[in-house]
């Protein structure tokens, strides 16, 4: 009852906060002083008709290479946690001490000082024979019941096939989802989209194939490869910003072009396109641990 009565009250204090909030909205009629200064400046400067990819890749460079690596330390983390562990663990041969000294009692020499007590010894010894006879056409036939079990569990331990229409659907649409993913990554300068955007786009046609696909496997190695090159680059064109330009990840070391083109706004098409790879082969493999 009270658990019931404290979900209530909570569930008032929220309601109040979000009516307060909703009731003192008040719409702008200008911009304010800091983003009236990115709007202003950005496309001067930086030559970009996209202003937040502007304002994300430059004015806030470090934040945005903060959010990379921490991206590619959630991207170890997983792997580490999800990583298979294919030590098999060795089969230790355990002997019955009821067996072995049934052997033991076996082996022992029957002395019998009387005819009685040969003949009985030679029943006991007849009976002892046929129980082993038995015991071991039971193993035998265990044995084989075993190996021809273990073909069926591999079969359903096997990852099922997909469906034809899904297989049908991702060959139709993961060029559409690749070819668009690079899109959004390369007109970043131009119009909404970017890197982390178009990273993900390519991570979610990853993760369609793996579904289409389920005995299909990614070469980690090689995206891990990709995403650490993609890593280096960026960080060395932050450097070159700040060397021959005003600041990290300054694009203008590069020509600004001509404003709206496609080859344009310096090095921040440069900047995007590696921020699209990095995201996603981080994310690729993210998926893969997941499904592995």
């Amino acid at each position: 009852m009270m658990r019931h009565i404290l979900v209530a009250v909570i569930v008032v204090l929220f309601g109040l906060i979000f009516a307060r909030m909703v009731g003192g909205y008040v719409e702008l009629d200008a911009l304010r002083p800091l983003a009236l200064d990115y709007v202003t400046r950005a496309p001067v400067e930086l030559g970009t008709p996209n202003i937040i990819t502007g304002i994300l890749i430059t004015y806030r460079g470090f934040d945005t290479l903060g959010e990379v690596a921490v991206l590619f330390m959630v991207a170890a983390s997983v792997g580490l946690l999800l990583k298979k562990d294919d030590a098999k663990p060795a089969s230790a041969k355990v002997s019955s001490p009821k067996v072995s000294g049934e052997k033991t009692a076996a082996a022992k020499p029957v002395l019998a000082k009387t005819e009685a007590a040969r003949a009985a010894a030679a029943r006991s010894a007849a009976a002892k024979a046929n129980a082993s006879a038995r015991a071991a056409t039971a193993g035998s036939v265990a044995v084989k019941s075993t190996k021809e079990a273990a073909p069926a569990e591999d079969d359903e331990a096997a990852p099922r096939e997909a469906s034809e229409i899904v297989r049908t659907g991702t060959e139709i649409l993961l060029p559409l989802i690749f070819t668009f993913g690079a899109y959004v990554i390369v007109n970043g300068h131009l119009s909404a989209g970017g890197g982390f955007q178009g990273g993900a786009v390519v991570a979610s046609g990853v993760m369609l194939m793996l579904l289409a696909r389920p005995g299909s496997t990614l070469n980690v190695a090689l995206l891990s490869i990709i995403e650490s090159f993609a890593g280096v680059f960026y960080v060395g064109l932050g450097i070159l910003g700040l060397v021959l330009a005003g600041g990290f990840l300054d694009p203008r070391f590069l020509p600004k072009g001509e404003f709206g083109a496609f080859i344009s706004a310096g090095a921040i098409p440069l900047i995007s396109a590696l921020l699209g790879i990095k995201v996603g082969a981080e994310l690729s493999v993210i998926i893969d641990r997941f499904r592995s």
